[in-house]
């Protein structure tokens, strides 16, 4: 796998744009994939309640940190 900053991880970050969570399953890793959507839409259903929206907000940003930043196995 190519290191920090390679085309891959920019085409991962670019996919959490649209969908949180996408970047790190076009990465292979499945279980982040998975965590990083089931708490963004959860918080993002719940945004009424103020706090969950807000985790929602920082679970997307970090998402798209973590796919640029992924430096492989």
């Amino acid at each position: 796998m190519a290191g920090q900053g390679s085309g891959g991880n920019v085409i991962a970050a670019i996919c959490n744009i649209f969908f949180p969570g996408l970047g790190q399953l076009v990465q292979g890793r499945i279980l982040a994939a998975l965590i990083f959507a089931i708490v963004f839409f959860g918080g993002a259903a719940l945004w009424f309640l103020v706090v969950p929206g807000v985790i929602a907000g920082i679970a997307y940003i970090w998402a798209i940190i973590d796919a640029a930043k992924y430096k492989g196995p």
